[in-house]
């Protein structure tokens, strides 16, 4: 095992570059005008693949953002582990924003700076130090999968499973896309909370209307969706929408001043809900209005607005169904828009929470590759955010352990400016991979 981890060490200084590499190239598929980098960046991690000495590689898209599926056959009697990452990245936002340029990977106190150095492109360098410290012939069998929408909610995944179901095969899947507990003690993730999301739309008048000779008689749109709005929560923050599931948290200590850290809360303000914080971020449901459409500040005037509507997102505890709660949701909107307003309320998308039983000996040999990697005890926690195509996969290949690793930490900042990668986390979890593909090997009642 001393072996393998000095290993490892050797290989990152070249994972490291070619990690750089992917970073300089902006695979934003959720921008159009950047579709020709997504396919630049399936073209790059290919080459890497190839060279890693994988050697079946190739590139796939059904109808969506290019693929990309590397194998390395087992050798008899070993399982096969898949391992997955993703290469389009979020928008960047607002360059200005940014401490340095957003697409020129940069470092400073430790942390590598850069859209994509985390999320999730730190997972394709996992897997890649990984497979290298083996020197491309692991004592098991590997499957990479790098998919290439997984910021525009893997719409076409379902259909990449299907038509490759028997290329993805394998007895134990690896998703290198989620967080630990802080930079020096790693997390297995077992929760996620699902998502379910619409647009609302409320409409008072055919056209608008002077607000001095109307207002006071007549209500506007924007009035009506704020208080419509304002309907979703209680006076403490806890969600109010009737028929809502809640799950129970991991009982592990999330103090105020972490919260208020980790989050950048301004002074005086107060968190929401009420319950632990784990309870609150990883157990119950959660909505935010994550966009508004009405009438621009520098385009006002004293009009009566007719029409604004807003977009609404929802997490859905673990054991909830995500169609059910948006019902849920439709129906506290129809029922709750005030004065007789017109209400319309458009569907959007959909992902199931997921919870997992991490007991057996797949996940005892991730704990002690954990253990060995960091020097620490891995802390099981849930997600509040969402990874809706690990219930995927788990419909897709009902057989398979699923462990959800990762390589951010709390001050990743992913999807967010800034975003940065903790290289002495990239290590841990490098080494971490390095060792639980060795572990596997001995786990032979993982094999089918």
């Amino acid at each position: 095992m001393s072996d393998l981890v000095q290993r490892v060490q050797e290989v990152l200084p070249s994972v490291r570059r070619d990690l750089e590499d992917l970073v300089r190239i902006e695979s934003v598929w959720a921008d159009p005008a950047r579709r020709g980098e997504v396919q630049r960046s399936a073209d790059a991690v290919t080459k890497l693949l190839t060279e890693a000495g994988f050697g079946d590689v190739q590139i796939v898209s059904e109808g969506g953002a290019p693929a990309v599926i590397a194998r390395h056959p087992a050798p008899p009697g070993a399982p096969t582990v898949l391992l997955y990452a993703h290469h389009d990245v979020q928008p960047e936002g607002d360059p200005t924003q940014w401490a340095t340029p957003p697409f020129e990977p940069t470092e400073r106190d430790g942390r590598l700076y850069g859209r994509g150095t985390a999320d999730d492109k730190a997972g394709i360098a996992t897997h890649l130090a990984a497979f290298r410290a083996h020197d491309g012939n692991p004592p098991v069998g590997v499957t990479v999968f790098v998919e290439g929408e997984e910021e525009s909610g893997s719409p076409s995944l379902s259909r990449l499973l299907a038509a490759h179901r028997d290329t993805l095969a394998s007895d134990v899947i690896v998703i290198a896309d989620s967080d630990n507990w802080s930079t020096e003690v790693p997390s297995l993730t077992v929760t996620l909370r699902g998502l379910a999301d619409c647009v609302v739309e409320v409409a008072t008048l055919h056209h608008g209307l002077h607000s001095g000779l109307w207002g006071g008689v007549v209500p506007d749109a924007l009035s009506v969706l704020v208080r419509l709005l304002a309907s979703l929560h209680d006076d403490d923050g806890n969600v109010a929408v009737a028929g809502l599931h809640e799950a129970g948290a991991a009982d592990v200590d999330y103090p105020p001043e972490r919260v208020r850290e980790e989050t950048g809360l301004l002074d005086g303000v107060s968190e929401i809900g009420s319950g632990t914080v784990p309870q609150r971020l990883w157990a119950k449901p959660a909505i935010t209005v994550i966009g508004i459409d009405t009438t621009p500040i520098d385009k006002s005037s004293n009009t009566l607005t007719p029409r604004a509507r807003a977009k609404v997102s929802m997490r859905v505890a673990p054991g909830g169904d995500a169609a059910e709660h948006l019902a849920a949701l439709t129906r506290h909107l129809e029922e709750h828009t005030p004065w007789g307003a017109h209400v319309t309320v458009i569907p959007g998308d959909l992902g199931q929470p997921y919870a997992i039983d991490a007991t057996g000996p797949v996940y005892d040999a991730a704990r002690e590759a954990f253990r060995t990697a960091w020097g620490a005890e891995p802390v099981d926690t849930g997600v509040g955010g969402s990874i809706p195509f690990i219930a995927e996969f788990a419909a897709a290949f009902p057989s398979a352990k699923i462990l959800v690793t990762g390589v951010e930490d709390p001050a990743t900042q992913a999807h967010s400016v800034n975003e940065s990668l903790h290289l002495g986390v990239l290590e841990r979890a490098a080494i971490s991979e390095a060792l639980l593909l060795a572990n596997l090997a001995s786990e032979r009642q993982v094999a089918p």
